[in-house]
């Protein structure tokens, strides 16, 4: 009698560590799929407002929305990041016109784009009108873009600029998230020890996945970048910064790669497989 109880015991153990090992891997394959912690939808407007609040995150072209629409989508559970691109001008803004004498040159692989030159007051003054819009909004935050004209221009005189730009931002006491821009705030932590009077996260594109712009294929990122790129955004996460990364793929091996790596680091990812961002 008391062998059978103990083989009873043991079946009820095993089994019971067989349902745990296998939830286990259920929640380690379950976000490549479902898990809507972020998403970045540069290319919807108000007209998809219920695909967008299925995620708890979320960045859109606020200049699209009105505030109703952002009333909504933080009803819903959403915290709301607008974009805000201060470092290059699109031609299907509407105020493209009026700001096109102010750029630098053409921006590769975006042929709708040029690069801004962001130290001119003219630009400035015209994103200051633009922050208030969006602010009046009531969005939760800013996710600002090319920053990396930097590295494009690297003088001091775009240096300053986009720290007059960021230093404006933070004075609305939202968050601020830096898409890219790894030359400009490497440079300003090296001059001033700190970038938390600049920013309060950073969205890196491609740290695990690479884009050929010749081809249009998505394919998987060269060991020697996505290291870089590790190393950038986890000292980042070190110096207090939010992490967040925007990876372009159809690979489901490297979606759970990704997906391991910010669980473990405790970053958010949007992954996708159309660099439109809809």
């Amino acid at each position: 009698m008391l062998k059978s109880k103990n083989y009873i015991t043991i079946c009820v153990c095993i089994s019971f560590a067989l349902f745990l090992f296998g939830f286990f891997l259920y929640k380690v394959f379950e976000k490549t799929d479902n898990e809507k912690d972020y998403g970045v939808f540069l290319s919807l407007d108000a007209s998809d407002l219920d695909k967008i609040a299925g995620y708890q995150t979320v960045v859109i072209d606020g200049q699209y929305f009105s505030k109703e629409d952002v009333t909504y989508l933080k009803k819903q559970g959403c915290t709301v990041y607008s974009y805000l691109n201060v470092g290059s001008i699109e031609n299907f803004r509407e105020y493209y016109e009026s700001y096109v004498g102010l750029t630098l040159g053409d921006y590769e692989n975006w042929e709708e784009e040029k690069w801004m030159d962001v130290s001119q007051a003219g630009w400035q003054e015209f994103l200051v009108s633009l922050e208030k819009e969006l602010i009046d909004k009531e969005i939760d935050g800013f996710f600002v873009d090319n920053c990396d004209v930097y590295y494009e221009y690297p003088t001091d005189e775009v240096f300053e600029g986009i720290t007059m730009i960021l230093k404006h931002l933070m004075k609305y006491e939202k968050n601020v998230i830096i898409n890219g821009g790894d030359t400009f705030v490497m440079e300003y932590r090296k001059r001033y020890g700190t970038v938390a009077d600049i920013m309060t996260g950073v969205n890196q594109e491609c740290v695990w996945s690479k884009i050929d712009f010749d081809t249009g294929n998505l394919g998987e990122q060269t060991q020697n970048d996505r290291e870089f790129f590790q190393n950038y955004v986890e000292a980042c996460s070190d110096a207090g910064l939010d992490v967040y990364l925007i990876e372009y793929t159809k690979s489901k091996s490297l979606k759970r790669k990704i997906n391991n790596y910010c669980r473990k680091k405790g970053f958010y990812d949007y992954i996708v497989d159309s660099i439109e961002l809809d």
